[in-house]
């Protein structure tokens, strides 16, 4: 780390070129190239799957996507009105001309009727595709729902709903620009400085530009959700942010000790730049050990997440010194230049003034009272946790001002909720038996309770002389509801086993919302290997670093609980709708399936990273006077004040995408948000150094034959013969 730094501030003007023709280079590339975002759900041995594969082996033109592209005319007007009717007409014919339409069941064609509603003012025709909705990018759902639209006007409004028309909704960055200001407003504060307050922005924004365009290269490589760079610039803000914010606060003490500003940039990075190189690389861990689930849609998000988290920690680590060494004493605030022209260099130590160090003394002499008061608030905020129901949020809940929510209303409106969450049936027959039990399974579904309307069934016969059986099922319910999940288990394992038992048949129950049940079902069961492996590797990162088995132990302890508190939060807004109206929730329903993973890969990476700037102290104070009641009390006067005011930055930053219109990066921003506000302030402040309080020297047990065998790795610098140990609480 010093060799890093020292290259860096010798050679500042080329570490700066370097990274803006990077920057500049991928961007130009980026732009020339365009991105090729789209979503893979490969879910192997799921019914909805084996449904899937049956249809694409003997009906592609059944197995693909179906879009509705629905058609609403004003009150007192028809659909039925013939100028209506032709306009629609010529709109579907346009359709026809979509690469990779199949085929398109109008409202007019013979036996259609039901396809407009009963106050005839709303219709919809049905767009048969050859592929499935996952594999369109966001270029081609975009061309098709443009196509779709042309007929949109203030006397007939055309939406489009289904999962092409989701993908082209495209994610917007402007979430990012509150974040910055916000970020920027706490950093002068801070720092009372323009410079100190831009140098950490400056950082974060370099790397992240080139991360964006990186992220959008590698979607033509790789399959990546449309939302990648959105959720990008959600964690690598807050992260890059954080990480120059440490390395600022520790080259400030240098400048205040009286230390030169190369030397001090050189301690700073080899200082708290270890800490940030040890918490960039556990977060990495975390986002990339979801691999380990197997589950190809993840894939894409955790390359993404650790392409943005890489490239800040790298920032931070490069750019950042070389910045710093251009901007020289000015990283200072004016009341530090008038004190150390006053009064010369000061070490700066821990001290008995401010808010932290007395809350430190506090701590030292009440142990017990502040983890109790802590722990049982964590508690109360955990507890809508063990009530999370994973599924699939549907299109009622995009921004009112989407196609998609339009289409999801209009259907709603005029044929049911249902209407937007069909199943399929389907099954695979070799025998005039297998078909009539076919047959008695689908009456006996049209009769379950749920159950709105099942299609009339379609038998397709094959090459091989099987043949493919297949019917459409509408539920009561919306696709997001529990009763519709509840009804996919009911037909799975009763109505449609006791329909057809001793057939020798089997019906698999498909369709999009299908898919995502089994999609939760898939990630349920695999939820626990995932959350072994991290906390494991975490363990033994922190074990290496800190030589000990009791300070990684409780560090994976608490950040389980601030893991749980923050899902509590997630769950009491966006499933049971407590405040939903402040948080835009539009209706309250399942949680993301995948969002309880992303979230404990970030947040057990970044609660990891106050952890590491924590502890890293406390065990620098052990190593110097050996009394552990004092190194914890001293770690926490040196570290609160800067960890408090970057959990504030990741908050904010995280908090102003809460309100950006799209399901999935609202709930990534509260939960995120919750999450570190309780991880920061609540545990690390209070919880931990309760615990190191109390356990004492065992703290720091490590068996001296695992000492042995295991290999050293540092997060603090070697102590330099004769140095004094700076202290970060009263510089900012």
């Amino acid at each position: 780390m010093k060799s890093l730094a020292t290259w860096c501030v010798r050679h500042r003007l080329a570490v700066i070129l370097i990274w803006i023709a990077v920057l500049l280079g991928t961007s130009l590339i980026a732009k020339s190239a365009g991105s090729n975002f789209q979503s893979s759900f490969a879910l192997p041995n799921t019914p909805s799957t084996q449904a899937l594969n049956l249809l694409q082996t003997a009906a592609p033109q059944a197995s693909g996507d179906t879009e509705r592209v629905v058609f609403e005319v004003p009150v007192g007007q028809s659909v039925l009105a013939p100028g209506t009717e032709q306009r629609i007409n010529e709109t579907l014919t346009k359709i026809a001309s979509f690469p990779t339409v199949q085929k398109i069941t109008s409202p007019y064609d013979a036996g259609g009727s039901s396809q407009i509603s009963a106050n005839q003012r709303i219709a919809y025709a049905t767009v048969n595709l050859s592929k499935g909705s996952f594999v369109y990018t966001q270029t081609q759902a975009q061309a098709f729902v443009t196509l779709a639209q042309t007929a949109d006007s203030p006397t007939i409004h055309v939406a489009v709903s289904g999962q092409v028309a989701g993908e082209a909704a495209k994610p917007s960055l402007g979430g990012a620009l509150p974040g910055v200001i916000l970020a920027a407003i706490v950093l002068l504060l801070v720092f009372g400085s323009l410079y100190a307050m831009a140098l950490p922005i400056v950082s974060a924004l370099a790397s992240l530009g080139t991360a964006i365009a990186l992220i959008e290269l590698l979607s033509h490589i790789m399959n990546m959700p449309a939302f990648s760079t959105q959720l990008v610039m959600l964690i690598g803000l807050g992260v890059g942010v954080d990480y120059a914010l440490f390395i600022v606060t520790r080259h400030r003490q240098g400048l205040i000790a009286g230390m030169e500003t190369n030397d001090s940039i050189v301690k700073a990075v080899n200082t708290s730049g270890r800490a940030v190189l040890f918490a960039g690389i556990i977060v990495c861990i975390a986002l990339l050990g979801m691999f380990a689930l197997g589950v190809a849609f993840l894939y894409g998000l955790a390359v993404s997440a650790s392409i943005g988290v890489l490239l800040t920690m790298i920032a931070a680590l490069t750019l950042l010194p070389a910045l710093l060494s251009f901007i020289g004493p000015r990283v200072l605030s004016p009341r530090q230049k008038r004190n150390l022209a006053k009064n010369g260099p000061k070490i700066v130590g821990q001290g008995t003034r401010g808010f932290w160090a007395k809350w430190a003394d506090f701590m030292r002499r009440q142990p017990l009272l502040p983890a109790l008061v802590a722990l049982g608030l964590i508690i109360v905020l955990a507890l809508p946790f063990f009530g999370m129901r994973l599924g699939h949020g549907d299109q009622g809940n995009d921004p009112t001002s989407s196609t998609t929510r339009q289409a999801y209303d209009m259907l709603a409106t005029g044929f049911g909720p249902g209407f937007n969450a069909p199943l399929q049936l389907v099954a695979e027959t070799h025998t005039p038996a297998q078909l009539a039990a076919v047959t008695r399974a689908v009456t006996a579904v049209s009769h379950a309770p749920g159950v709105q309307e099942v299609s009339p069934l379609i038998s397709i016969p094959t090459s091989s002389g099987a043949t493919i059986s297949l019917a459409n099922v509408i539920p009561t319910s919306s696709p997001q509801s529990a009763q519709t999940a509840n009804l996919i288990g009911t037909l799975r394992t009763i109505t449609i086993p006791g329909a057809v038992q001793g057939s020798g048949v089997t019906i698999y129950v498909g369709g999009v919302t299908a898919i995502f049940v089994d999609f939760a079902n898939v990630l349920g069961k695999k939820l626990p290997l995932f959350i072994g492996l991290v906390v494991f590797l975490s363990f033994l990162l922190l074990a290496l670093a800190f030589r000990s088995l009791v300070v990684p132990l409780t560090a994976a302890v608490m950040n389980l609980l601030s893991i749980a508190a923050g899902f509590g939060i997630l769950t009491a807004v966006f499933q049971h709708g407590w405040f939903g109206g402040f948080f835009g929730v539009n209706q309250p329903g399942p949680i993301e399936t995948f969002i309880p993973v992303m979230m404990f890969a970030i947040l057990f990476g970044l609660s990891m990273d106050y952890e590491v700037f924590l502890v890293s102290r406390i065990h620098e104070e052990w190593m110097h006077c050996g009394d552990n009641t004092l190194a914890v009390r001293n770690g926490i006067a040196a570290t609160g004040k800067t960890i408090t005011a970057a959990a504030l930055i990741m908050i904010l930053v995280f908090g102003s995408f809460i309100f950006g219109g799209m399901l999935v990066i609202n709930e990534f921003g509260l939960g995120l948000a919750a999450g570190i506000f309780v991880d920061a302030i609540i545990i690390r402040m209070a919880i931990v150094p309760s615990v190191m309080q109390l356990l004492g020297r065992s703290n720091w047990w490590f068996p001296s034959w695992l000492d042995r065998w295991l290999p050293h790795l540092s997060v603090e610098a070697e102590s330099e013969e004769g140095a004094v140990p700076e202290r970060e609480m009263e510089t900012l």
